[in-house]
């Protein structure tokens, strides 16, 4: 009845205040603070008892996943990149939008619960939907219906159900468990949703190859705590005794160690020689599998190798590294952030006047000589109008402005207000 009167009055400060939903406890009865895992979620039933292994071998859940070095730069510098930008409130005006000061600024960008800062709740949820294909977050509302804090929810404690055309979430929290309605819940989808969740990353494109990386990060590591080959081998044309082969060892080693023996040249006796031991195909194989196996990964994630440090010799994103910087925002981060404050718009706000959005301009700043020409240009300093007043270019830089600094210039050393004041044609009166 409450959500009728709003929608009839036009009430849409926030969701109306609703009866607590009834709680349904999970399809796998499990106990407070275990992961939920809904008997129809195939993958998580999977993860949940450690039976759904890649063709390599190895078992790729979102634990031994983020084990992969190449895996853990994925999402942190994807979770990293988002957490770090400040996300702004706007207001629509007739002619564009201005920013205003809202309450739910602090939320977003300082303090999202008692327990999350801001910004490692937005890493938060963006690993989870990177790793589990669900970022979710609790609006917690006061009396009123106002959002005072976004609690972040683990997907693995959660069921995601529809009913009625509408989702609930069945969480595991430590009070219990708690079934809440989709108007009080941000849900940060991956690619691949079907209107109820969504496929991880790692279950859509990267088991395999993250598979394959733990199998031949494991083979190298019990190569070497086996022995690792060495780099010379002496072979003598007689067999020594076991005395003599120890002396020739603790020689050679007392002779040729350190940085002041590197280049002193070896001396053996008694037909002696010494011969030194190249990689194998196989063991260049398996270089060359683990390099490419990080550029998989990162493909995976939507980033090209030398955002993870992979040896790649050039990038098609261009060379500086503004250019760069906008490659990953566009082709890495746009889609996530896209989906992000259409979740925050049509669940906080629910109108037209107020919205959101994330400021990328922190990842675009470029060097002092790149900022210097764009301001140039921007203020008419090419003899042409300019498009910012002094005072915003300012602000950009975090400066206070000045008197008579909002005023733009035109080429006749006018601002635009006095281009209008004058008359439309010489001579006019």
């Amino acid at each position: 009845m409450r959500n009728l009167l709003n929608r009839l009055t036009g009430n849409n400060a926030g969701p109306a205040v609703r009866e607590e939903p009834t709680v349904t406890p999970p399809l796998n009865n499990a106990t407070e603070g275990e992961p939920t895992v809904s008997s129809s979620d195939y993958n998580g039933m999977m993860e949940l008892f450690q039976v759904n292994p890649s063709f390599a071998g190895p078992v790729v859940t979102p634990e031994t996943a983020m084990r992969v070095t190449a895996v853990y730069a994925s999402v942190r510098i994807l979770a990293g990149a988002v957490g770090t930008m400040p996300v702004h409130i706007y207001e629509r005006t007739a002619d564009g939008k201005r920013r205003v000061d809202h309450d739910i600024w602090w939320i977003l960008n300082q303090e999202a619960s008692p327990q999350f800062t801001s910004a490692s709740m937005w890493e938060f949820l963006l690993a989870s939907m990177l790793l589990r294909g669900d970022g979710l977050g609790w609006f917690k509302r006061n009396r009123l219906g106002e959002v005072n804090g976004i609690e972040p929810l683990p997907r693995n404690h959660t069921i995601i159900e529809k009913r009625d055309g509408r989702l609930r979430y069945n969480a595991s929290l430590d009070t219990g468990f708690k079934g809440i309605d989709q108007d009080d819940v941000f849900h940060l989808p991956n690619v691949g949703f079907d209107g109820v969740s969504s496929p991880s990353v790692i279950g859509l494109a990267a088991k395999q190859g993250i598979g394959l990386a733990l199998a031949a990060e494991e083979y190298s590591a019990r190569f070497f705590s086996n022995g690792a080959r060495p780099d010379h081998v002496i072979t003598m044309d007689k067999t020594p005794t076991q005395e003599q082969i120890d002396r020739i060892r603790d020689n050679w080693l007392k002779r040729h160690t350190g940085t002041a023996n590197a280049h002193l040249p070896g001396m053996l006796v008694g037909g002696a020689k010494v011969h030194q031991i190249t990689m194998s195909s196989e063991d260049a194989q398996l270089m060359e599998a683990r390099q490419f196996q990080v550029t998989d990964i990162a493909r995976a994630f939507g980033l090209p190798g030398w955002m993870i440090n992979a040896n790649e010799k050039s990038t098609s994103w261009g060379s500086g590294l503004e250019q760069m910087g906008l490659g990953f925002i566009i082709y890495s981060l746009q889609p996530h952030l896209t989906r992000a404050v259409q979740e925050l718009n049509r669940k906080l706000f629910r109108d037209r006047r107020y919205f959101a959005e994330f400021n990328v301009a922190a990842l675009l700043r470029g060097d002092a000589k790149t900022r210097s020409d764009y301001y140039k240009a921007a203020l008419g300093g090419t003899q042409n109008p300019g498009f910012m007043t002094p005072n915003e270019v300012r602000g950009k830089e975090n400066l206070p402005p000045i008197e008579g600094g909002d005023q733009l210039y035109t080429p006749e050393g006018k601002s635009n207000a006095d281009a209008q004041a004058a008359p439309a044609f010489p001579g006019q009166r």
